[in-house]
């Protein structure tokens, strides 16, 4: 491979399948800036961190002179992608999708650089062009170029059918949608590449097969791994729920701590794909071996945490947790949770007070984590679910509460 881009992604692993490589690596040593999207469909008001292979991936391809295009699926999320999904998504009010769509829109100004230069990176919204389709019309142009025979077989659908889980209609449109927007993409903005997770490639090859029967020429296909942690977890569930990339959804600290607790073994893989550091410096990070490989863990956070919330952010992040963990003090960023001074002169039920900090899930949840010998106030092991947090616990206007020796909170009267 000659061309930069591909010989930097796969090298650090983020290559699944593309469609013709040489062809690809080709079009981009041609000298001129190749236009490539990636489709994220708003169905929250945030991405979390299994959106950030894709988000690096569009980092990657203007770092090495390209231009990224962020399609944000404002129609498609009307309808829903069945791709890894047992039953369909709940349907979502254009409002619910508008409110979505600017939270989602924020997280991409750090990742890319916007603005009209040859490899300035934009966004577009695939509702400015799926909402004018005229249905008959539509099926009439475009509907007869695809088999539902081919259709069938892709994996999205046949997952579907092989558990005998509901498929509606509208969900099988949704192959043919995503055709469409790399179709519509390559005619208005001169698209040439779509990439996208694994679970994707149906549906991009759809797109470069409408093209292709359309002749509007040869399109590219580039798909990303799942990744996986060493364990088997998916990448950005916890046992608290997803990571999110929004700073309003997931603090600096928090997205911080997710990354220090990073598995041993995927130290390294995890900052080929999430850090801009040489591969000769992860090299040699991910050969520490024993205590020492916390500070290989250390850099992973450090480094994610500058790409997604800033330097000083990451800076203040590293701070706090050095305090709270090397020196057993509370420091000032960790989560914080405001109660008021009457709740505490009645007592709260421990199990009640770690449920509200956001260190457990449920009561249930915090009454095992108590029972277990899991959780502390006040850096103090408490054993009884039902022990009543006072004013007594108060010292010096907080209560400091942990859950196992990586998860803290801060409990403040107002």
């Amino acid at each position: 491979m000659n061309s930069e881009f591909l010989k930097t992604i796969d090298s650090r692993g983020f290559i699944s399948d593309c469609t013709d490589k040489e062809g690809l690596d080709k079009l981009l040593t041609s000298g001129k800036a190749v236009p490539a999207y990636i489709g994220f469909d708003c169905t929250a008001p945030s991405l979390h961190v299994g959106s950030l292979l894709q988000i690096m991936t569009l980092r990657w391809l203007q770092k090495t002179g390209h231009k990224p295009i962020v399609l944000m699926g404002g129609g498609t999320t009307k309808v829903g992608d069945p791709s890894g999904k047992d039953e369909s998504r709940p349907q979502l009010t254009d409002k619910d999708i508008q409110k979505n769509m600017d939270g989602i829109k924020n997280i991409f100004s750090k990742f890319l650089k916007f603005g009209d230069g040859q490899t300035d990176a934009l966004m577009v919204n695939n509702d400015d062009w799926l909402k004018k389709l005229n249905y008959i019309e539509f099926l009439c142009d475009y509907g007869k170029h695809f088999s539902v025979n081919r259709m069938l077989t892709r994996e999205s659908v046949k997952l579907r059918l092989e558990k005998e889980s509901h498929l509606s209609f509208l969900e099988f449109n949704y192959m043919i949608l995503q055709a469409f927007d790399f179709y519509k993409l390559a005619e208005d903005m001169s698209v040439r590449l779509q990439i996208g997770g694994s679970d994707q490639w149906g549906n991009i090859v759809e797109g470069i097969e409408l093209s292709r029967r359309m002749s509007k020429g040869e399109l590219f296909g580039l798909t990303t791994p799942l990744i996986t942690t060493s364990s088997g977890a998916k990448m950005g569930k916890t046992a608290q729920g997803a990571v999110w990339l929004n700073v309003d959804m997931c603090s600096p600290y928090d997205y911080w701590q997710f990354w220090r607790n990073t598995e041993d073994a995927d130290v390294g893989k995890f900052l080929r794909l999430f850090t801009e550091l040489s591969l000769q410096e992860i090299e040699k990070l991910e050969k520490l071996e024993g205590a020492k490989i916390n500070d290989a863990k250390i850099v992973l956070a450090n480094e994610t945490t500058k790409l997604a919330h800033g330097e000083e952010a990451a800076k203040e992040a590293e701070k706090t947790a050095r305090k709270t963990f090397e020196q057993g003090g509370v420091g000032e960023n960790l989560p914080t949770t405001e109660i008021a001074k009457s709740q505490l002169q009645e007592g709260i039920p421990a199990f009640a007070i770690f449920k509200e900090a956001g260190l457990a899930e449920s009561g249930g949840e915090a009454r095992r984590l108590i029972k277990g010998g899991g959780a502390k106030i006040n850096d103090e092991k408490i054993s009884d679910e039902n022990y009543l947090v006072t004013l007594d616990d108060v010292k010096e206007g907080i209560i400091k509460l942990s859950a196992g020796k990586k998860r803290h909170a801060i409990v403040k009267l107002v």
